[in-house]
């Protein structure tokens, strides 16, 4: 299912695989607007379903039977990870606007709790400040934290616990909380 396209211009004389063809290419970029990718955006996602294909070929694996149902289901999978990414960010953006503008607590409140919570995370473990900043500051589930340490759910959930215990025991241990 994979063509070739040579290469033009001077000096070239080794082919390249181009996995998708127009229509498929067309099928792609409409699953990918139609899953509220925008305009701009596209481009990135059709290049991402090419280059998930190639390795796809590259790893050994066969090539799907139908390429052009392939490339339309990772280009809807696509869209709900650039759904996911973009909802991540605005949180990580609230969050971070509400450290900056707190409601509840004045200027010199705010100031103190921030340092206490800087001071707490100086004192965990790396292991636990990494799951921590990670669960909380990115904003990332447990699931998807476990796949980029390679670790286990159990052990991010435990140093997750462990960490909140730790932090909030120094929080109360300095009255700040």
């Amino acid at each position: 299912m994979l063509r070739r396209k040579a290469r033009r211009g001077p000096g070239a004389v080794h082919a390249v695989d181009d996995p998708l063809d127009a229509a498929q290419e067309r099928r792609v970029r409409a699953v990918l607007a139609l899953g509220g990718v925008p305009q701009t955006d596209l481009p990135d996602g059709v290049q991402q379903v090419r280059l998930r294909l190639l390795e796809r070929t590259a790893s050994g694996r066969e090539a799907p039977r139908d390429v052009s149902a392939w490339a339309a289901v990772v280009a809807s999978n696509l869209a709900m990870d650039w759904h996911r990414a973009r909802r991540r960010q605005e949180r990580l953006g609230e969050r971070l606007a509400s450290l900056r503008q707190p409601e509840h607590l004045s200027g010199e409140d705010s100031s103190v709790l921030s340092l206490a919570v800087a001071q707490g995370l100086d004192e965990l473990s790396e292991a636990q400040r990494q799951v921590l900043v990670l669960r909380f500051y990115a904003d990332l589930p447990v699931r998807d934290i476990a796949e980029e340490l390679g670790i286990p759910e159990g052990t991010v959930k435990s140093r997750l616990h462990s960490a909140v215990r730790a932090l909030r025991d120094r929080l109360h241990e300095d009255e700040v909380v």
